[in-house]
């Protein structure tokens, strides 16, 4: 039996357990989503993801170990995400997993979530070719509450980072649920949008890219999401909205044809106008940290890493910028536990651990 590590993942709206053998083989990974319990919400809402991380926790737990084929007996450590995120929500899956490393006198291993996003895809990468990533890589990590690039380097067990760009306001996940908020297309709004976009024309709305002072490598995705309001109300589309989000409290997980009967052409050609822009603004900027710092491959992970047109992009890159491109699969693009014991692995071949006193920390650098 190789090394097994347990990784709890609780940082925002899914409360999250895995089991990885030797950082490399994935025995079980269980999730359990809040999209219920936040859609009436149209977001989450933090002191409702604590408590639905206290009811799920423990329940998720012993299913992972069920899945694995093991006991707690089995474990050699217990890795934890301890920041970034809801403070609240960290501190559920944070004290769980001091409990448990306690009580079995096995380390605790504290794991940066962003750091974890990385790590999912080296994970599957590693199960599925047999071969690693070459480093230095370029890291792209876009989700509901984090987008930045970060220069990835590995000498050994051990990995480094560097953000070379980061948001300056919304994430782009959180981008993307705000219009389809604002569109009353349900929530979540990312997989929503990205269903709806290829029946519009990604040409019909010309949004003006984001300039930013400074650091030409930050992101900003505040003013696309006011222009696309002003574009609401310049189009008086209000009329149209409101049926859909009085529709939508009876049946809020709505099948796409629901969605092409009740989304007028110049709404389709709004939503996929929107996601071309945010996409083209990803990619852009991605690219040229990658000419700056002469990477080997580029990694692309976060739960936005699932949109099929940030996928096309990324794989169609010009012959001058082509270069390898790697995204987790959807299961492991989201937020998982797996990704935080795949982490932990080369830490704990470091001895690197954390004693109990080891904070909740809601904004966590990398």
């Amino acid at each position: 039996m190789g090394v097994r590590i347990l990784g709890i993942e609780s940082s925002c709206d899914e409360t999250a357990a895995a089991v990885v053998e030797d950082g490399a083989r994935l025995l079980s990974s269980v999730v359990a989503s809040q999209v219920a319990t936040h859609r009436p919400y149209g977001g989450i809402v933090p002191e409702l993801a604590s408590r639905e991380h206290l009811r799920a926790i423990v329940p998720v737990v012993g299913q992972a170990l069920v899945e694995a084929g093991c006991s707690l007996r089995d474990l050699r450590a217990i890795a934890v995400t301890h920041g970034p995120g809801l403070v609240g929500s960290l501190l559920v899956g944070l004290t769980y997993a001091k409990a448990l490393a306690l009580s079995l006198r096995i380390p605790l291993i504290p794991v940066n979530h962003l750091e974890g996003h990385i790590h999912a895809v080296l994970l599957e990468e590693g199960m599925r070719q047999g071969a690693e990533i070459e480093f230095p890589a370029l890291a792209l990590v876009v989700s509901g509450g984090h987008t930045m690039t970060l220069l990835a380097g590995r000498s050994g067990n051990r990995f480094q980072y560097t953000v070379l760009g980061k948001t300056r306001d919304d994430a782009a996940g959180e981008a993307f649920d705000k219009v389809a908020k604002l569109l009353a297309l349900g929530y979540p709004g990312g997989p929503i949008i990205d269903r709806l976009a290829p029946h519009g024309d990604a040409a019909a709305v010309r949004f003006t890219p984001p300039k930013t002072k400074g650091n030409p490598l930050d992101f900003s995705f505040s003013g696309i999401k006011t222009a696309v309001l002003r574009y609401v109300q310049a189009q008086a589309m209000a009329e149209e909205i409101e049926p859909r989000r009085e529709a939508l409290r009876t049946q809020p997980a709505a099948p796409l044809e629901w969605y092409l009967r009740m989304c007028s052409r110049r709404t389709l050609d709004l939503v996929a106008s929107f996601q071309a822009a945010v996409v083209e603004d990803l990619v852009s900027r991605s690219v040229a940290a990658a000419r700056q710092h002469d990477v080997r491959s580029l990694i692309v992970s976060g739960g936005v890493a699932c949109n099929s047109l940030l996928r096309r992009r990324f794989r169609r890159l010009p012959p001058a910028d082509a270069m390898p491109v790697y995204f987790p699969s959807p299961a492991l693009s989201t937020d998982n536990a797996a990704m935080i014991a795949a982490a932990a692995y080369p830490k704990y071949l470091e001895s690197e651990s954390a004693g109990l006193d080891v904070p909740a920390d809601a904004g966590l650098a990398l």
